[in-house]
């Protein structure tokens, strides 16, 4: 059987070892093909191949659930549910999405694009199908970093409390998160592979071997899988965490072994209550580059199969914001040993990899913990440091309660840096940064920033260290500056709640935010060619607001417009209307950014097309809403 004949899972019943081995080998090759040409996660996939392959050899997926932890380690379940044939599409507008998606397929029984869900997710379905009286199986599958997130932990919490409740736990264990696993639960995992009996027996017990007759200088692999038993049986207890928390352990098991994968599986359905079988694999598998390189091979951009390296652009890009990010915090935390860069499990992705690096002491990585490294900013506030915490807009959501009690309650000076802000691309929904403006400005004594450019990104880097009154936080978008001239020396921030004016018109009052700074000036050229001028603004903060600047203007000009890439409801246009109003300016404001609606995977110029934030767009949003006359009159 081919791969593309599979267009349920369950077909893979009966199948040989030889069968499941060829299938294996054509999902890697789909896999690269794929993602070397359009980009996407790589070394997770890679990884859990025959794991999948295994698992649901002995599963009735008509009727079993099996819950995977962050979707993108899920491109080989994707494959076998009916989505081969469009796998090609994998991240592209109105293509397979690359993540888990309920509406997309029948097999994905739950979304999944953050981590550390499954375990939850997966309970939940189990305690419902025994409440209904039914008897599916449920397996939650975890990994790629994702139980060191404390959610999964309070999940193993709950499940362990509930020994006739049948739920498979799989532990997915390539040792790593995007970058190596960070905390005591990874160098636990670690020391059941790498304890001193195991690298005894490694060591010596295949030189034992050799000596035998007739065995010589290589294991047959009956005696391989021996050694394997052996070095297993050395290590004493080693599931003893888990069973000491309700489960019953099984492990590890070597996660590219289909034989001995699709035997443990069988054994752990048989057992009642909740079960974890603890699979050893290898990031990357099948693609030797990838498995050299896991932290960089994570995902990739487009790149030549053959070389492993990155399609070169057509023309020299301007510096991504998050290199400009990590090369100015650098220089900032060499003059400030104060400063202290936190990630979660996000070192290259923020750039904070360059801060390890340079200033290793200066540097925390807290795993996939989001809450836990809003907290532990607040004790290091606390104590007088600058806590710099670098987590995604999306991510950041998951520590909202932290924010509010922890930070914003106590006031104290720990500097939100929010990267991937506004429209993300082929991630979709699930990473979409989109709600941050809204979900903080609510929040008493926090300042809310956003630079138009690179270059201001480093002034609002140098203003947010420097602040002490409270907290503060910047967002600013995945991918490239416009390529502005940046400062080396002298960097000086700006004054909180200050806005600047970039172009004046008598017309129309356009407030740019952020991202949308540069559009506001495009859709004044537009604007400019029908007749009408239009005063620009930077606001440069969306809290604290400079009423004193845009309320005399809006009240001048008559006409208000403001532009964000971030949800209308409650962000920073919802900001100006209200800050109006309070001041008693009664004016028409439009406003123009994200409307009540999720945004899918696609390139972000696609989603700005659809969601009508192009500039000439924009432009004619404004002369429809305020000079009908105009446009009456030239038709």
């Amino acid at each position: 059987m081919h791969l593309s004949e599979v267009t349920h899972p369950n077909q893979l019943h009966g199948l040989s070892i030889h069968q499941l081995k060829q299938i294996a080998r054509q999902m890697r090759e789909k896999h690269l093909q794929t993602v070397a040409t359009s980009g996407g996660h790589l070394g997770p996939g890679l990884g859990v191949v025959e794991l999948t392959l295994a698992l649901y050899q002995t599963l009735d997926l008509d009727r079993d659930k099996v819950i995977w932890d962050v979707g993108h380690q899920a491109y080989p379940h994707k494959m076998i549910t009916g989505r081969y044939h469009r796998f090609h599409t994998l991240r592209q507008k109105d293509g397979i999405a690359g993540y888990l998606k309920r509406c997309e397929s029948k097999f994905d029984h739950f979304g999944a694009g953050h981590a550390s869900t499954s375990i939850s997710a997966a309970l939940g379905m189990a305690l419902a199908r025994d409440a209904k009286g039914d008897n599916y199986k449920t397996v939650a599958v975890i990994g790629d970093g994702a139980l060191t997130g404390g959610m999964a932990l309070e999940a193993i919490n709950h499940a362990g409390h509930l020994p006739k409740t049948n739920l498979l736990v799989v532990l997915n264990d390539n040792e790593m998160s995007i970058s190596p696993n960070v905390g005591a639960i990874p160098r636990y995992l670690n020391k059941m592979r790498l304890s001193d009996p195991v690298q005894f027996i490694t060591d010596n017990l295949e030189e034992q071997f050799k000596h035998l007759p007739f065995v010589g200088e290589s294991l047959s692999p009956e005696l391989a899988r021996v050694k394997e038993g052996m070095k297993r049986l050395a290590v004493p207890k080693v599931g003893a965490v888990f069973e000491e928390l309700g489960f019953t352990y099984i492990g590890p098991v070597d996660g590219h072994n289909l034989e001995e994968l699709i035997a443990t599986f069988q054994q752990a359905h048989k057992i009642i209550g909740p079960v974890l079988v603890h699979v050893a694999t290898t990031k990357g598998k099948g693609y030797e580059i990838a498995e050299k390189d896991q932290v960089g091979y994570h995902a990739q951009s487009p790149f030549n199969l053959t070389t492993g390296k990155a399609i070169p652009s057509s023309k020299p890009k301007p510096p991504a914001y998050a290199k400009v990010f990590a090369h100015t915090l650098v220089k900032l935390a060499e003059n400030n040993p104060k400063i202290i860069g936190i990630t979660a499990a996000m070192a290259t992705g923020t750039g904070l990899d360059k801060l390890q690096a340079k200033l290793p002491k200066q540097y925390i990585d807290v795993g996939i913990a989001e809450q836990h490294a809003v907290t532990l900013a607040a004790g290091l506030a606390c104590e007088g440091m600058r806590p710099v915490v670098a987590i995604y807009s999306t991510f950041l959501q998951r520590a909202y309660d932290q924010i509010i009690h922890d930070i914003c309650i106590q006031n104290l000076p720990v500097f939100f840096c929010m990267d991937r802000a506004g429209i993300v691309g082929a991630d979709g929904p699930t990473h979409q940064g989109m709600y941050d403006i809204a979900y903080l400005r609510c929040i008493p004594n926090m300042v809310l920033m956003a630079p138009k450019d690179e270059a201001e990104l480093q002034q609002m880097l140098v203003t947010g260290v420097n602040y002490t009154a409270g907290p503060i936080a910047m967002r600013y978008p995945r991918g490239n500056g416009y390529g502005v001239p940046l400062m080396e020396e002298g960097w000086e921030g700006l004054p909180i709640g200050r806005a600047e004016i970039l172009r004046q018109g008598d017309d129309v009052l356009l407030l740019g935010y952020g991202t949308m700074v540069y559009p506001a000036m495009q859709v004044a050229e537009i604007l400019s060619e029908h007749g009408i001028e239009a005063t620009v603004i930077n606001a440069r903060f969306a809290k604290p607001l400079d009423t004193e600047l845009i309320a005399p203007l809006a009240k001048k000009i008559g006409r208000v417009v403001t532009l964000e890439e971030g949800c209308v409801i409650g962000g920073f246009g919802s900001a100006v209307a209200e800050s109006l109003l309070d001041n008693d300016v009664v004016v028409p404001v439009k406003r123009i950014g994200i409307p009540d609606i999720l945004v899918d995977h696609a390139e972000p110029n696609e989603s700005k097309a659809d969601l009508g934030l192009m500039p000439a767009q924009i432009a004619d949003q404004i002369r429809t809403a305020f000079f009908k006359q105009q446009l009456t009159t030239v038709s």
